[in-house]
């Protein structure tokens, strides 16, 4: 059954039209994702179908009763009210139809009346439908599930990625028939978001729709991905995935008609050039034929930032941390985490909000003394940084002025003034003009990494670079770091960006304790997932204690590794060497333009060869990790 029903809507700014005859049904229960550019729209066509802004033409209509909700980027609250008293004003709905059903049912003992035994059968759906009958201890474990611990703090006193996980909690627990949720990753770690992704996936009964740009939430919530893209919105079934194999497939599609178009023109060309003047109907419509043919425009190609970064020469150490203790306002966040950073590695950096991530790179760019311990930078290392903040940004100024002009630099063998190196993040000369300020986030994130990026590095310190940042973007960024020579250190809730470049992960554990995997996410997943299957088994509980070991029989030691194992573990780094050459091999196939236009059984092939390469990769390092932990055991 239809929630939303969207017809031919069209948005215009000034001259700039966002969309035009849009149209789209939403059904009960569907999950839906919405992708495209930064700029193309998204969040405004959002507002739009949540009511919140009024569409130039067409006709929204919704379900009788349904209440649709909308996760803005910016949520605005009372200062004063707490995390506590907001949430649970996402229950009002189903208290007041709780409280109506119990005075009804007191009412329709002495007065029955068909009309009130309607009414009550229709609250006992609404119940049902909002939760159940016993909703009261849902606000304290939902501000849990999302992070947020000063429950009863002023939303005043909170920073701004707090503020949008209690907006989060709110819709989630008012369980609206429409959820528009709008960026819901940005400022959730990466646990909060495996528990979002199942919580959408099982328990969350009314319809939802994703604006965002984490592919891996796209791929395995969605049934549906809707693409806004100059102006046109397509439908696509299935999610992230699917989404890129029908567009491929479409995209080959349009290129071959238009070759076909081309040649055909071609050749009525050469036959109108020996033709004549007079000329028959049947070759007037053959003329016309071909005037229509030149008519129709050739397929435009997207847009693409060019994200290039010049590796500084490096000496032998790049960074070293020996036993490195950081405090803040007397809190310990970081004890006794000894880490050596090569040339080549890519870290990334994960763990709940608040334990401490962004306070190690602070540390490492100079900006906070360590309490304890030794942090080492290399003489010839060179550090950008990129925070989460984009501090190095004048809002109050233009585009142009924040990257200021630097004269003429060569990248990439090209020789470019200021001008020409904005346009390679898609800032034409017009938008130059802006004032970062008015920019949309995802526009703003681009201005920084143009700023990041203008200068020689060999030590890149990202602090969530992929916020904000639409998915051609974020795979040129990922591209731009598999080719850095140098070392990167990137905090990150993204997922598919951790599996596509981590090389290693520096895992936030709490009270302190930070410990580095090998491998990328989906290796420590699946590595922490095997480890939490063998504690049940080797828990020993009160009611059953150890058994007492025989006098006789002497505990049995840990087994070491055998012959044939330590040959094994010999040959592993050759191996997993030749298994990341293969990956990247086939990563730099997928990423030419050119790859999505061959036949889509190549595409299907080449892609899955490539999730194959990864995962016998991540199982190489996982069997790395087992036999080196027996070895030294």
């Amino acid at each position: 059954m239809p929630v939303l029903n969207a017809q031919r809507l069209a948005k215009s700014f000034g001259e700039r039209a966002l969309f035009q005859e849009a149209t789209l049904t939403i059904t009960s229960g569907e999950r839906v994702g919405l992708v495209g550019r930064n700029g193309t729209g998204k969040s405004t066509l959002a507002r739009v179908l949540a009511g919140l802004e009024p569409v130039d033409s067409g006709e929204i209509s919704l379900r009788r009763g349904a209440e649709v909700r909308y996760l803005a980027q910016t949520p605005t609250f009372d200062a004063e009210a707490t995390a506590r008293q907001l949430v649970t004003e996402g229950l009002a709905a189903w208290a007041r139809a709780k409280t109506r059903y119990d005075a009804l049912g007191e009412l329709i003992a002495s007065d029955p009346r068909p009309e009130l035994l309607e009414e009550h059968a229709e609250l006992a759906h609404e119940i049902e439908h909002g939760g159940g009958w016993q909703r009261d201890h849902e606000v304290e474990a939902m501000l849990g599930h999302v992070g947020i611990v000063r429950k009863d703090g002023s939303i005043g006193s909170m920073s701004g990625g707090e503020k949008r996980r209690v907006a989060l909690a709110q819709i989630l627990i008012a369980r609206p028939s429409l959820a528009i949720l709008d960026e819901p990753t940005n400022h959730l770690d990466v646990e909060t978001i495996d528990w979002l992704e199942r919580y959408l996936l099982d328990e969350y009964p009314g319809a939802v729709l994703l604006v965002t740009h984490d592919r891996y939430l796209l791929d395995r919530v969605c049934t549906r991905t809707l693409e806004l893209d100059r102006g046109t919105l397509s439908s696509y079934d299935g999610g992230y995935e699917a989404y890129l194999e029908a567009k491929a497939t479409r995209m080959a599609h349009e290129e071959r008609t238009h070759q076909n178009r081309q040649n055909f023109l071609r050749k009525e060309l050469e036959w109108l050039a020996r033709q004549p003047k007079a000329r028959s109907t049947k070759q007037k419509a053959r003329i016309d034929r071909a005037e229509a043919a030149k008519a129709v425009k050739a397929p435009v190609a997207d847009e693409t930032v060019l994200l290039t970064i010049e590796a500084a020469r490096s000496g032998k150490t790049v960074l070293e941390l020996e036993h490195l203790d950081l405090q803040v306002a007397g809190r310990k966040l970081i004890s006794d985490l000894t880490l050596y950073l090569p040339q080549g590695e890519r870290v990334g950096i994960i763990g709940v909000n608040g334990s401490g991530k962004t306070t190690l790179l602070r540390a490492i760019a100079g900006e906070l003394e360590p309490s304890a311990g030794r942090l080492t930078v290399g003489q010839n290392t060179r550090i950008s940084y990129f925070d989460q903040d984009r501090s190095g940004l004048e809002l109050d100024k233009s585009i142009f002025d924040n990257i200021g002009d630097q004269g003429r630099f060569e990248i990439d063998g090209q020789v470019l003034d200021t001008r020409g190196y904005l346009e390679r993040f898609l800032f034409d000369s017009h938008e130059q003009r802006k004032k970062v300020g008015a920019l949309s986030g995802g526009e703003r994130a681009r201005v920084a990494l143009a700023k990041v990026l203008r200068t020689a590095t060999n030590l890149v310190l990202l602090d969530e670079p992929t916020n904000d940042l639409d998915v051609a973007t974020l795979s040129a960024l990922e591209e731009m770091l598999l080719a850095f020579d140098g070392a990167a250190l990137v905090v990150t809730h993204d997922r598919w960006f951790l599996d596509r470049v981590a090389t290693s992960l520096l895992v936030f554990e709490g009270d302190g304790r930070v410990v580095r995997h090998p491998g990328n996410y989906e290796t420590y997943r699946r590595l922490r997932a095997q480890t939490k299957l063998a504690e049940p088994a080797a828990a020993v509980t009160p009611d059953k204690p150890k058994a007492a070991t025989s006098p006789s029989v002497p505990p049995a030691k840990q087994k070491g590794l055998s012959y044939a194992e330590r040959l094994e573990l010999e040959k592993l780094p050759e191996r997993i060497e030749a298994a990341g050459v293969l990956v990247k091999e086939l990563e730099a196939k997928v990423s030419d333009p050119a790859f999505f236009r061959t036949e889509t059984a190549q595409v299907k092939d080449t892609l899955a060869e490539l999730e194959a390469a990864k995962r016998d990769e991540g199982n190489l390092l996982g069997r790395w990790e087992e036999l080196e932990t027996r070895a030294g055991g």
